[in-house]
């Protein structure tokens, strides 16, 4: 038999307490943790503290239960994509290209980088097929920044792996997009390209972006703001419904 490793015990004790939200049915309160796991209310709520300001469990307005949180959900991305998120937005996704002439987006982190699980061109969709999963880093683009305003542990996450990534422009482009609820790309991600890219929400969480994209020309700054209210609008009516 071979040698046991060296574990370490608060690795154990986090990824116990995952576990046990998960059989709980996604959500549990700390009471209810530290008895099942065995660990003082102290020793779980601090284990806990962390793992939210990491994200990888949240707690909702109004509720005392620990909930996994959306990087669990973007680590499983990593090697696989959300078809139910993709086939409910679809909808949305179109009436937005109609109405903004431009290319449609819809985003999703998927560990320090963003995913597209869906793209919607409706000049030249074969090409927009094409360019689906296709991944770019957060930092920069309008859909990352989005990420990165939104995402608890995301920034982060991505200064691991790029230490140098968020310098004091972009962190102050994060902040500005938490004041103000979308983000811009004035053609800083690709050259004679703006954007604009929205949060998209499920039970107060950030779970993808949705971006409209097109010629700088044609998607000034103040056409980019005021798609982003539009399509604010059509996602709380898709939401609603």
């Amino acid at each position: 038999m071979g040698k046991s490793p060296k574990l370490i015990q608060s690795i154990e004790r986090s990824a116990a307490l995952l576990e046990i939200i998960a059989q709980q049915g996604g959500g549990a309160r700390l009471k209810d943790l530290a008895t099942i796991s065995g660990l003082g209310k102290t020793t779980a709520h601090n284990i806990l503290q962390t793992l939210e300001y990491l994200g990888y469990v949240h707690r909702r307005p109004g509720d005392m239960r620990y909930h996994l949180g959306g990087r669990i959900l973007n680590l499983a991305r990593i090697v696989g994509d959300d078809h139910l998120l993709r086939d409910r937005i679809r909808p949305v996704l179109e009436i937005i290209a109609q109405e903004s002439e431009a290319t449609v987006y819809l985003g999703v982190p998927s560990g320090d980088e963003t995913a597209y699980l869906d793209i919607v061109d409706l000049e030249e969709p074969n090409i927009a097929a094409s360019r689906l999963m296709s991944r770019e880093k957060l930092e920069g683009s309008a859909v990352g920044l989005v990420f990165l305003a939104f995402v608890p542990g995301l920034g982060q996450r991505v200064l691991t792996t790029r230490s140098n990534a968020l310098n004091d422009a972009t962190l102050a482009e994060i902040e500005n997009v938490r004041i103000k609820g979308y983000a811009l790309d004035l053609e800083a991600y690709h050259p004679g390209i703006n954007a604009v890219a929205i949060p998209l929400r499920e039970s107060g969480e950030v779970r993808a972006s949705i971006a409209v994209a097109g010629p700088a020309q044609n998607f000034p700054r103040h056409r980019l703001i005021r798609l982003a209210w539009i399509m604010m609008k059509h996602v709380e009516r898709a939401n609603i419904q």
